[in-house]
């Protein structure tokens, strides 16, 4: 399916926005309903769980989800979105369709019914949501090894650094400073992956806390 916008303007906030899931979301049919269970909106990705139930009380029967214990089964779905010279529009994906996004909060996925595929294109999906999950968020002060060297504008790489802040405004905005040059430099998220903790802010800051980190290594 393609994109869908509304040119009606009538979707201009989060609020606007989480209430047009809400109603994408909930629909009834002759001998079935659907509805929203949790929405959540990263970055202008919006990720939402469906319950779907029999309206006479059986068991709903699917080939890709396992009935839940209450006869229900629970889906994930991906609605990316954006606005276009001031209209809002979506494009959904159920989790099967193997959408690209994939940064569902694990607090969605638990929502979500087992799936009987574990080669499944929903299955791919739902790991690469929790890879994105374990990725390190790091305090200020800790020293990482990244897992890959980093190639920086001017051609310069980068491996060791440690998290600080530079402000813009009233705002903190998260950088690194780099091992080798000093230098500040804005890290993706996905750049993090697999990255190693070489020494942690706590640490350094309470000897107690440090000595019991040791203990632990």
């Amino acid at each position: 399916m393609g994109w869908l916008f509304y040119t009606d303007r009538r979707i201009k906030s989060y609020a606007d926005e989480k209430a047009e899931i809400t109603r994408l979301c909930t629909f009834e049919g002759d001998t079935r309903k659907t509805e929203l269970v949790k929405a959540c909106k990263v970055a202008s990705t919006w990720y939402a769980a469906a319950r779907v139930t029999n309206l006479d009380g059986t068991a709903v029967e699917d080939t890709t989800y396992v009935t839940d214990a209450d006869g229900s089964i629970t889906f994930g779905a991906v609605f990316l979105t954006r606005y276009d010279d001031g209209s809002w529009g979506y494009k959904d994906m159920e989790e099967s369709a193997g959408p690209v996004e994939s940064r569902a909060p694990l607090s969605l996925l638990a929502l979500l019914s087992e799936l009987k595929d574990p080669d499944s294109y929903a299955h791919a999906w739902r790991q690469r949501c929790q890879d994105w999950a374990a990725i390190p968020d790091y305090e200020e002060g800790d020293k990482i090894r990244l897992a890959a060297p980093v190639t920086l504008t001017d051609g310069s790489t980068c491996q060791i650094v440690t998290a600080t802040h530079y402000k813009r405004g009233r705002q903190k905005r998260r950088c690194y400073r780099i091992e080798e040059t000093g230098g500040l430099v804005r890290l993706s998220k996905a750049s993090l992956a697999d990255s190693e903790l070489l020494s942690s802010a706590k640490g350094a800051a309470s000897p107690v806390l440090a000595e019991y980190l040791a203990g632990r290594n």
